[in-house]
């Protein structure tokens, strides 16, 4: 239960701070979302510092890592956690996988927010 509430306090301050950089960031007078393209790339930076520090170091316990790696940078982005798998899969050399996963997130994923919204109509 423990764990769940701090994913649940993580991941709900991580949603709270992408919708108030989206709000300030993303603007209609923009042709590129701004505030989602900032917090997809500082999503990265941070779950790769964070992810790096607790394997470097072992004192880094495994709740503060749910805290922050699957709480904050999940409800802050989900590309985080996809930049960093995908970047696992390359250093341990599975370019398959890699090409797969990361094509078919991409493509299928375009392809289900169209027919999402098209099922919506």
């Amino acid at each position: 239960m423990k764990q769940l509430i701090l994913v649940f306090i993580g991941g709900g301050t991580g949603s709270i701070l992408r919708f108030l950089i989206g709000k300030y960031l993303n603007s209609t007078s923009y042709s590129i979302p701004y505030g989602t393209f900032a917090v997809n790339i500082l999503g990265s930076f941070l779950i790769g510092i964070i992810l790096g520090i607790s394997l470097k170091n072992t004192t880094v316990s495994q709740q503060t890592v749910l805290l922050l790696a699957t709480g904050f940078c999940g409800g802050f982005t989900t590309f985080s956690s996809f930049a960093y798998e995908n970047q696992a899969l390359l250093r341990s050399g599975d370019f398959m996988s890699f090409c797969i996963y990361t094509l078919g997130t991409i493509v299928i994923g375009f392809f289900l927010v169209f027919l999402g919204m098209w099922i919506a109509k």
